[in-house]
C-alpha cells in the first residue's frame, strides 16, 4: 500500500510545501468558477477511469482562487455567501463530481473553523488559509472512533487511524475528530497535514468518486495545541455551531444535483446530436420522438424540483447564519428540514437520471469513450454517505408531529 509520509510542521501558516505561495485571485469568481469548470469536464472521462490522485486539477482548483470563497473579508477572503459557494460546487459537480467533492469539503472545514472557533482561532486558521492557498482536507468521520485523544500537559495525545477522510491525500490542513474515553465525547481539531505523526494513505477504492482523496489517515503520537481544538471534549455545541452538519449536507445536496444536471446535459446533447432515431417512430430525428419528449419532461420535472427547494435551502442556511450566536434551536431545526426536503429530491434525481439516460440515448452510448456511466456511480456511491430514508422519515415525524430533526452530525 502506499503511503505520503508525514514531515514535520509545527503551524498552519508553514503548512503549504512550497516556500512562497502566491493565490492567483480572479476579480471575477464567476468567470474562474466556469474557467474551472470547463478544465475539470476536459479531462473527468479519463480521470475517472484512472481513479487516484488528481494532483494537476486540485492545482487547477487553487490556481482558481476559489478556495478563498469561503472565508470572510476580514482574514482577506471573498465573503461568499454559503449559498454561493453551494451554486459553485454544484457547477463543478456537473463536470467532475469528485473533484466537486474535495472542492466542497475545503470549505465545508473552513465552516468548521468558523462555526466551533474562537475569533482567535479564526485568525490563526484562516489568514495562512488565504496567505498561503491552503487547501483543506478532513478525517473527521463521527462513526468512526478509532482515533482517540487523551489529555496530556496542556493539550492532547491523538493516536489511531480514521477512514473516509475526503479530501486528505494533498491536503495542507486537516479537520479532524478523535474520541475521547475519559468524558465519552468527541474532540474537534484541526492540525497541518504533514504534521509530525501524520500519514495519509490514498487507499480509497469505491468504484464511483474515484478522485476524492477518500482515504484513511494515521495519527501516531501526535500532539495536539490547545489553540489546535476547535471543540473540546465534553462541550456541548450551540444551536449555531450544529449548523455546521448542515453545510455538510447542502455540500452534499448541491454536488447530488450537479450530478443530475451533468447527466441530463449529457444526454440532452446526445440525443440532439449524435443519437439515430428508432425506426418504428416515424421521425426523422431521435428528438422529434414522442417518447424521448415525455422522458426528457420527467427527467426536467425532477431537475426543477430538486433545484427549487436546493436554493430555497441554501436561502435558510444564509438567514440562519447571519443571526449569528442568537440562532434558536428551533431556527436551526427549521434549516434542517429544508435540506432534507433539498436531499432527498436531489439524490433520487441523481439516481434516477443518471441511470435512465441510458432509456433514451440507446445503446450506441455506453461506449467506453463517453463515460455516462460515471453519473450513476457516482452519484451511487456518494448517495450512500447517509440513509436517505432517515431524511424521509425526519420529514414525517414534522409534518405529522411539527417535530424538528434531532442535531447530529447527519441532521
Amino acid at each position: 500500500m502506499a503511503k505520503i509520509q508525514a514531515i514535520r510542521t509545527t503551524s498552519v501558516a508553514q503548512a503549504a510545501e512550497a516556500d512562497d505561495v502566491t493565490p492567483a485571485f480572479s476579480a471575477d469568481p464567476a468567470q474562474a468558477l466556469e474557467t474551472l469548470a470547463s478544465q475539470l469536464a476536459a479531462t473527468a472521462v479519463e480521470r475517472d477511469r484512472q481513479g487516484g490522485h488528481a494532483a494537476h486539477e486540485r492545482e487547477l482548483i487553487r490556481a482558481s482562487g476559489l478556495l478563498r470563497l469561503s472565508v470572510p473579508t476580514e482574514f482577506g477572503g471573498a465573503g461568499a455567501s454559503w449559498s454561493t459557494v453551494l451554486a459553485a460546487v454544484r457547477r463543478l459537480a456537473e463536470a467532475d463530481s469528485a473533484l466537486a467533492h474535495v472542492f466542497g469539503f475545503h470549505h465545508l472545514q473552513v465552516a468548521g473553523v468558523l462555526l466551533y472557533g474562537t475569533p482567535a482561532q479564526h485568525a490563526y486558521f484562516l489568514k495562512p488559509t488565504v496567505e498561503r492557498n491552503l487547501f483543506w482536507g478532513n478525517a473527521l468521520n463521527p462513526l468512526d472512533r478509532r482515533v482517540v485523544a487523551r489529555a496530556e500537559l496542556d493539550g492532547y495525545r491523538i493516536d489511531g487511524v480514521k477512514s473516509f477522510s475526503s479530501g486528505s491525500v494533498g491536503s495542507d490542513v486537516l479537520t479532524f475528530s478523535a474520541w475521547h474515553k475519559a468524558s465519552d465525547t468527541a474532540l474537534i481539531a484541526a492540525v497541518p497535514t504533514r504534521a509530525e505523526g501524520i500519514t495519509v494513505n490514498p487507499d480509497w477504492d469505491a468504484f464511483g468518486q474515484r478522485q476524492t482523496d477518500s482515504g484513511t489517515v494515521r495519527f501516531d503520537h501526535v500532539r495536539l495545541e490547545a489553540i489546535q481544538v476547535l471543540q473540546a471534549p465534553g462541550v456541548t455545541a450551540t444551536p449555531r455551531a450544529t449548523l455546521r452538519s448542515q453545510v455538510a449536507q447542502l455540500i452534499m445536496t448541491n454536488l447530488y444535483l450537479g450530478l443530475a444536471r451533468g447527466a441530463f446535459q449529457e444526454a440532452r446533447r446526445y440525443v440532439r446530436e449524435d443519437a439515430r432515431a428508432w425506426f418504428a417512430a416515424g421521425v426523422q430525428r431521435h428528438a422529434d420522438d414522442p417518447y424521448v419528449q415525455e422522458r426528457f419532461g420527467e427527467f426536467w420535472l425532477r431537475l426543477q424540483a430538486a433545484e427549487a427547494l436546493t436554493d430555497q435551502a441554501g436561502l435558510a442556511l444564509d438567514a440562519a447564519l447571519e443571526r449569528g450566536p442568537s440562532v434558536t434551536a428551533d431556527e436551526r431545526g427549521r434549516v434542517a428540514v429544508a435540506g432534507a426536503q433539498a436531499k432527498v429530491l436531489a439524490h433520487r434525481a441523481a439516481l434516477e437520471v443518471g441511470s435512465e439516460l441510458f432509456d433514451v440515448t440507446g445503446a450506441s452510448s455506453t461506449a467506453a469513450r463517453f463515460g455516462y456511466d460515471r453519473f450513476w456511480r457516482n452519484a451511487r456511491v456518494h448517495t450512500l454517505h447517509d440513509p436517505v430514508a432517515y431524511k424521509v422519515r425526519d420529514l414525517g415525524r414534522y409534518a405529522l408531529l411539527d417535530q424538528i430533526p434531532e442535531p447530529t452530525a447527519y441532521s
